[in-house]
C-alpha cells in the first residue's frame, strides 16, 4: 500500500498570528529609539541639576544626585566618597562661582550612562583660586527604586586651554546660600 503524504496545512488562525508579528522588529526598534531619546533627555536634565547644585552649593540636591557608593577623582588625583564630597561642599573647601560646558557627549549602555564634556571652571579649591578648563567623565547608573544616580566622576585639568564654544547649559549668576542634607 502506498501512503499519500499530504503537505502540512497551516491553519488560518496561525497565519493571522504569524503575520500580526511581522512588523514587531521595527516597532521594537522604534520603541528602543524612543526610550534612548527619553533617557538621553533625562541625563541632560541631571547634568543641569548637577551644575546648578554645584554653583549654588546645594548640598541637599547633590546628596540626591550622588549614589551611596559614589567615588570621585579630583584633578589632583584624590579619591572622594559621597560623604567626603558633601563635606567639601559644606565646609566650602570647593566653591565654584562659574561653570560653563561644551562638547557634551552621552553614551547610553543599558543601565549606565557615560557623560563626557569640556568645562571651564572658576572658583576656589582649598582656598586656592581655581580658573581653568577641564575634561570630565561622569557615570550615571540606573538603580532599582532610586532612578539615575551619579556613581563615578573623574576630572582632568587641561593646561592653557579654554572652551571654544558657548556653553550648552544655562549660566547661573548668583548661587543661593548653602543648604545641608536632612539628617536621618
Amino acid at each position: 500500500m502506498r501512503r499519500l503524504v499530504r503537505p502540512n496545512r497551516v491553519s488560518l488562525p496561525l497565519l493571522v498570528v504569524l503575520f500580526a508579528f511581522l512588523p514587531l522588529p521595527s516597532l521594537l526598534a522604534q520603541h528602543h529609539s524612543n526610550n534612548k531619546h527619553t533617557t538621553h533627555n533625562e541625563i541632560v536634565a541631571l547634568e543641569h541639576q548637577w551644575r546648578t547644585a554645584q554653583l549654588a552649593n546645594d548640598i541637599v540636591t547633590m546628596d540626591k544626585l550622588l549614589s551611596d557608593d559614589y567615588l570621585g577623582i579630583t584633578s589632583d588625583g584624590d579619591v572622594l566618597t559621597k560623604a567626603q564630597q558633601l563635606d567639601r561642599m559644606r565646609t566650602r573647601a570647593i566653591s565654584i562661582t562659574s561653570l560653563d560646558f561644551s562638547d557634551l557627549n552621552i553614551k547610553l549602555r543599558g543601565q549606565v550612562a557615560i557623560v563626557t564634556s569640556l568645562a571651564h571652571v572658576q572658583g576656589f579649591n582649598d582656598n586656592r583660586p581655581l580658573d581653568g578648563s577641564y575634561r570630565y567623565t561622569r557615570i550615571y547608573q540606573h538603580l532599582p527604586n532610586d532612578g539615575w544616580k551619579i556613581t563615578n566622576f573623574e576630572i582632568t585639568h587641561i593646561r592653557g586651554s579654554r572652551p571654544t564654544s558657548a556653553a550648552s547649559l544655562p549660566k547661573t549668576t548668583a548661587p543661593p546660600p548653602a543648604t545641608d542634607p536632612p539628617t536621618s
